[in-house]
């Protein structure tokens, strides 16, 4: 051996123990898995948690199902949670505990309608701490769970789930009777091996309907979970080593619990509206103005006119979609309530078309009338002359000859003759004389005489027009007030 090698080992022998003392010891074997139950963590050396095994529960992040968040909705239940509290419980796994019920609760949909809890809290007595009709929301149930306290020794599990079926899972405590379809459930958690027969209680409840899980911490005897829990036992049997991960369970409860929501997942096939109606079940429901079709999925729009509830006094025209308006006959304004309808005065429109007058009919039309001596025509509409010589407008000085329904002509009296302008008269004899005079100045002045006398005449014409025309104006008046 080199002389230098014993001083080396001196100085490094100090290394190599340090060395040694940082290595972890050998791991002890775990305990052997055991048919019948699912199993959540192992344990190192001292009791101290070691990793998680292949079977170990996911996280507490909330489960979603298999399309993502949200898509997930727990069934309603009468849940009751049946916790062991015994001594061997310590007062910070008690605590675990109640952690863990109430990660559950903030899981579920709770209210009347949907899921209600109570807790069953037992050692060597039972204590129902809550019913199931006590709590209706989250925040009012997590407060009462975080106020229950251990409660002494013992471990009478089967007198717990006596005492659940005898106080919790009764009517009067908020359970819902066989008819509502809501299935009961019992959680029952410990860390012990029971001190009474539960095998026979377990049974008959289990026969009444009540679906038994059954969660075991550290010494709990797995013969006894499996006795409690129902069929099938890897569903309803759980085991965890320590009370630090029995919280990570909630999140296998919630999966348990869960229905897919239809209506959140996309595949409902409603047209309108899906409504969840839970345990995975929905209906399609229609957009006001619609109704559901036979296929219980499409919807038709509702023909509000047909259904005589529309409230138009005169006329209901559907719309597009499913709604309705209302109209007037013609001659009628909708009013502003937008249902009922009053009369126009088509006359005061202006849009009549008579050529002289128009008259208001009560059903808010109109007919035309015709001035004195004029006729209405086919039309219904415009106006014909009936008589132009009684119009007093003819200018005929002696005579008006009517030679039709729109001409006439003028005639004078005996001893009269019709001038030239076909509307004045002249005696024969003065025209005679004045013809045959031979003084041109009286002819001249004779011409003068005519021509002032049919003046004459046409001003007092003008004048017989203007005053028939008020008379016939005022006659107008009179008939029509």
């Amino acid at each position: 051996m080199p002389r230098h090698l014993p001083g080396l080992l001196l100085l490094l022998w100090p290394l190599l123990l340090l060395l040694l003392l940082l290595l972890p010891p050998p791991a002890a074997p775990g305990p052997q898995a055991r048919p019948g139950f699912r199993r959540l963590g192992t344990r190192g050396p001292g009791g101290s948690p070691g990793r998680r095994s292949a079977l170990a529960a996911p996280t507490g992040a909330p489960y979603a199902g298999v399309g993502g968040a949200g898509i997930c909705k727990s069934r309603p239940l009468d849940l009751v949670f049946i916790i062991d509290s015994s001594r061997s419980v310590r007062p910070l796994e008690f605590t675990k505990v109640k952690t863990f019920v109430s990660r559950i609760i903030d899981t579920l949909d709770i209210g009347a309608a949907d899921t209600r809890v109570a807790v069953v809290n037992y050692a060597s007595t039972v204590k129902t701490e809550f019913h199931l009709s006590t709590h209706s929301d989250k925040q009012s149930l997590k407060r009462a769970v975080a106020r229950i306290t251990p409660l002494s020794t013992g471990t009478m599990s089967g007198l717990a789930i006596q005492t659940a079926m005898d106080e919790a899972f009764t009517v009067e405590a908020g359970a819902r009777g066989p008819t509502s379809n809501i299935p009961k459930v019992a959680i029952i958690v410990t860390d012990g091996r029971p001190q009474d027969q539960v095998n026979e209680v377990a049974a008959r409840a289990r026969a009444t309907g009540i679906e038994l899980y059954a969660v075991g911490v550290d010494r709990a005897d797995m013969e006894s979970l499996k006795l409690m829990a129902s069929e099938p036992l890897d569903e309803h049997v759980f085991y965890v080593e320590t009370y630090g991960v029995i919280e990570k369970l909630s999140s296998r409860f919630q999966k348990t619990f869960c229905a897919p929501d239809p209506c959140m997942l996309g595949t409902h096939q409603c047209q309108h509206v899906c409504v969840s109606d839970g345990e995975g079940k929905h209906h399609c429901e229609c957009s006001q103005g619609y109704l559901l079709n036979a296929d219980k999925k499409t919807c038709s729009a509702i023909d509000k006119c047909a259904l005589n509830t529309h409230g138009c006094e005169h006329i209901c025209v559907n719309d597009r979609a499913g709604s309705y308006h209302c109209e007037c006959y013609e001659g009628y304004t909708l009013n502003e309530d937008r249902k009922t309808c009053s009369a126009q005065d088509q006359c005061a429109l202006g849009t009549h078309g008579c050529q002289h007058v128009c008259v208001n009919d009560r059903a808010g039309s109109y007919h035309c009338e015709c001035y004195e001596g004029y006729t209405l025509n086919e039309d219904k509409k415009t106006c014909s002359v009936r008589n132009k010589c009684a119009l007093g407008s003819h200018g005929c000085q002696h005579i008006c000859v009517n030679d039709g329904a729109t001409s006439y002509h003028c005639d004078c009296y005996n001893g009269y003759t019709l001038n030239e302008d076909k509307k004045t008269c002249s005696a024969i004899e003065e025209a005679r004389r004045l013809i045959s005079t031979e003084d041109a100045c009286a002819c001249e002045a004779t011409l003068a005489f005519q021509d002032k006398v049919n003046s004459y005449l046409q001003r007092l014409n003008t004048k017989l027009d203007d005053i028939l025309e008020k008379l016939q104006a005022n006659e107008y008046g009179q008939i029509h007030r």
